[in-house]
């Protein structure tokens, strides 16, 4: 199977929220590089960051849909009231 590689991410959060996101509509997804990020400080960085990947035949579509549907993240979690 062919993999395409749909965005990368510098911090695991992020990744696993495409992910999330993409297999929740239905999306086949593989994450590369996220416990290698985890272990080595830079590591992350130094390789263009966690790969979330689908595959080929399916990288049009999951394109389309991260297009139409953004991911949410720490800054969109509800504020607890003070």
């Amino acid at each position: 199977m062919e993999l395409t590689t749909l965005t990368h991410a510098f911090n695991p959060m992020t990744a696993q929220l495409v992910r999330a996101q993409l297999e929740a509509a239905g999306f086949v997804v593989f994450v590369e590089g996220e416990l290698a990020a985890l272990s080595t400080d830079g590591y992350g960085l130094g390789v263009g960051g966690i790969r979330v990947r689908v595959p080929a035949d399916q990288a049009n579509a999951a394109r389309a849909y991260l297009a139409a549907t953004p991911v949410a993240d720490e800054t969109d979690a509800p504020q607890s009231p003070d």
